[in-house]
C-alpha cells in the first residue's frame, strides 16, 4: 500500500483520534500537537518536533518573528503517545476549541507533519 497522506475520522467521546494502521509506526515514538498557523492543529512525530521544529524555535533571541512562532506553537503544546491497542492519540479540549472541531476531522500530511482540520 502507498503512503497515507490524508484520512478522515470522527473523534470518540474521549477526544481520541484513531491513527490509520499504516501510520502508527511513524508516530510510535510519540506525538506533539500544537496550534497551527491558522485555525487548525499541527501533529508532529516527536522526533520531527525535536530535530526540526525546536532548533527553529531557538533562533535569535531578539527576533520578534521567532518569538511569535514560539508563542504560537508552545501555547497549549502537548506531547503524548499513541495508545498501543487502538493506535489513538487524545486531543486536549483547548486544541479542539481552538480548531473549532466538533467530532469530524480531516488529517492531511504537510511534508513531515500533519494538519488536523475541522470537517
Amino acid at each position: 500500500m502507498g503512503k497515507v497522506d490524508y484520512f478522515e475520522r470522527k473523534l470518540d467521546d474521549k477526544r481520541r483520534l484513531t491513527i490509520p494502521t499504516e501510520l502508527r509506526s511513524e508516530l510510535a515514538a510519540g506525538v506533539v500537537v500544537t496550534r497551527g498557523f491558522g485555525q487548525y492543529l499541527h501533529m508532529y512525530p516527536k522526533h520531527v518536533w525535536d530535530e526540526l521544529v525546536e532548533p527553529k524555535l531557538d533562533g535569535d533571541i531578539l527576533d520578534e518573528r521567532i518569538a511569535d512562532l514560539n508563542v504560537q506553537f508552545r501555547t497549549g503544546k502537548s506531547e503524548s503517545s499513541l495508545d498501543e491497542k487502538q493506535g489513538r492519540v487524545t486531543l486536549d479540549q483547548h486544541h479542539i476549541a481552538y480548531a473549532g472541531i466538533d467530532r469530524d476531522v480531516e488529517v492531511i500530511r504537510v511534508g513531515k507533519y500533519w494538519r488536523i482540520v475541522a470537517k
